[in-house]
């Protein structure tokens, strides 16, 4: 049992190393894509925090939202959290899977190639439109009386820059079109329903997406408008973008070439050379010479048929 167990973690060893030197070659190539993606996530959270010092808290907007969903509380607002972390650590564990897994479909640098792509085209799209028109925020702290409804003037730029992280981001207000969120959950969707493998799977990230929608108004942290405004605008955008980038390569169709030759080849090349034999050629390609059939034999061109036509005639 030990060898045996020493033996797969020998194997799997293997293919990590294997796996990260195929990755970081990849890396070599496109970090610059990387890390302009990830820049890009700190000035959406910087557009978010500066539009916190523009947001000035009123009555809460008629939503029909507010009106048909039980709202959970401020005691149970967690539970929109959980399912999102939920389906954010789902997702990153899976593009992470080829290091680990023996069948593989994606390399992990340029899948979050392609993901930061739709990312950073839905942040820039949100940035445009939280700004253009600041709501009252439906979120309880973002409500009229409570002290983290406004942000006093910063000090310093240092104070805006730092976004008081993590409590700025966790009770921000004002960057309500259209929900964050509901981003990243819709991007990650649809990045696995495409290059995913289990169909179930593919199903259920579809279903939390819609029980996610649905927990995000309940807890009364975005209207329903922002929700709506992400569901279309996130898949237009992924729908464009995708058709724009160069296709992933499929490592499917890369392991099967190592694969033996299908016996449909096989038959295929078989009646191949039958039929070449057939016709008096050899399998050889430098053996494709015009043959004449003449009196039951076989000659090779034209000037050994008239040889032959004269010695049947000397021999009557």
């Amino acid at each position: 049992m030990s060898f045996y167990i020493g033996r797969e973690a020998s194997k799997i060893w293997k293919r990590i190393c294997a796996e990260v030197s195929t990755e970081i070659n990849l890396l070599a190539e496109n970090w610059k894509y990387l890390l302009a993606g990830l820049v890009f996530q700190y000035i959406h959270g910087l557009a978010a925090r500066g539009v916190h010092y523009l947001h000035r808290p009123g009555p809460i907007l008629q939503d029909v939202g507010f009106i048909f969903l039980l709202e959970l509380g401020k005691d149970k607002a967690y539970i929109s959290e959980i399912l999102f972390t939920i389906i954010f650590l789902s997702f990153v564990m899976w593009t992470f899977h080829p290091f680990i897994l023996k069948s593989r479909k994606i390399y992990t640098v340029l899948i979050w190639c392609r993901v930061l792509a739709f990312l950073v085209a839905s942040q820039f799209l949100r940035i445009i439109s939280f700004y253009s028109t600041q709501l009252p925020g439906p979120n309880y702290h973002c409500r009229e009386g409570s002290k983290l409804a406004t942000l006093p003037r910063p000090d310093n730029a240092l104070e805006v820059l730092l976004l008081n992280f993590p409590h700025g981001v966790v009770y921000g207000c004002g960057d309500l079109i259209f929900s964050s969120h509901m981003i990243f959950t819709l991007v990650f969707v649809l990045t696995y329903h495409k290059y995913g493998t289990r169909r179930w799977i593919k199903q259920l990230g579809w279903v939390l997406a819609v029980i996610q929608s649905f927990l995000i108004v309940a807890s009364r942290k975005h209207y329903t408008v922002d929700i709506v405004v992400a569901w279309y605008t996130v898949n237009l955008v992924v729908f464009f973008i995708d058709k724009k980038l160069p296709e992933l390569p499929d490592r499917s169709s890369a392991a099967a070439t190592l694969l033996p030759v299908s016996t449909k080849d096989k038959d295929g090349r078989t009646k191949e050379e039958n039929h070449k034999l057939l016709n008096g050629n050899s399998g050889d390609p430098a053996d494709w010479r015009q043959r004449t059939q003449v009196n039951g034999k076989i000659t090779e061109d034209s000037s050994n048929t008239r040889h032959a036509d004269s010695a049947m005639m000397n021999g009557a």
